[in-house]
């Protein structure tokens, strides 16, 4: 066997595990396959000191296999660029829920998670019959929905779902950053980091700063 073709056994030797991977990935949709739109729903932001969380609710055709999804903080940057661009693409339907600094202060960080959930789940264009959602329950989500610990890791929904919340937040602090560059929220997304809570400390909140969350580092 040349180098060559040694070389090329080896890429299809990995392609067809990440196939098998992906294939895995789906467990939870095809368990459940006799619902005819399925949605995965997840969030990022629940931890940071500033800025809003934001969810995604995503519904991806039956037969519908992307390669390299995962868990959206398990993914280099520009893996989860390229793979946000595949999903938007290839979803039956998708939609972004947030819930900003304001109402996180006014009603702690889990009611604003619930609320931007549901958001997301009722922006879509296509009403889901079955929701699959990391870890929580929704409350008064309309339709029947499935918890699944660590789910971004275990269904390619709410995976999928994970990755279109994580671009989006990013994009989001990176435009903020321009705003308030002296938190470098380009870089830590707002949360505290050494040097965004020295900064915090020196400079004060800027606007979009969660207060219930610093507390301990400003009066």
């Amino acid at each position: 066997m040349t180098k060559k073709e040694e070389a090329e056994q080896k890429r299809a030797l990995k392609l067809l595990r990440e196939e098998e991977r992906v294939e895995a990935l789906c467990e939870f949709e095809k368990k459940y396959s006799d619902y005819p739109y399925i949605c995965g729903i997840d969030e990022v932001g629940r931890g940071p000191l500033a800025g809003p969380v934001v969810t995604a609710a995503v519904i991806l055709p039956k037969d519908c296999r992307i390669l390299y999804i995962n868990d959206s903080k398990k993914l280099t940057e520009k893996r989860r660029e390229e793979l946000y661009l595949e999903i938007r693409e290839k979803a039956l339907a998708y939609a972004i829920g947030y819930s900003d600094h304001r109402r996180i202060d006014e009603i702690n960080i889990l009611q604003a998670t619930y609320e931007a959930m549901y958001m997301a789940v009722e922006k879509l264009r296509i009403r889901p019959d079955l929701a699959l959602v990391d870890a929580v329950h929704i409350p008064d989500l309309s339709c029947r929905q499935v918890s699944i610990v660590k789910g971004d890791a275990r269904s390619q929904s709410i995976a999928a779902a994970s990755i279109l919340a994580k671009v989006t937040r990013d994009h989001l602090m990176e435009a903020f950053d321009a705003c308030f560059p002296e938190y470098a929220f380009a870089s830590n997304k707002g949360y505290g980091t050494a040097a965004h809570i020295e900064a915090l400390k020196s400079a004060g909140p800027c606007p979009i700063h969660r207060k219930t969350f610093i507390t301990k580092f400003v009066r």
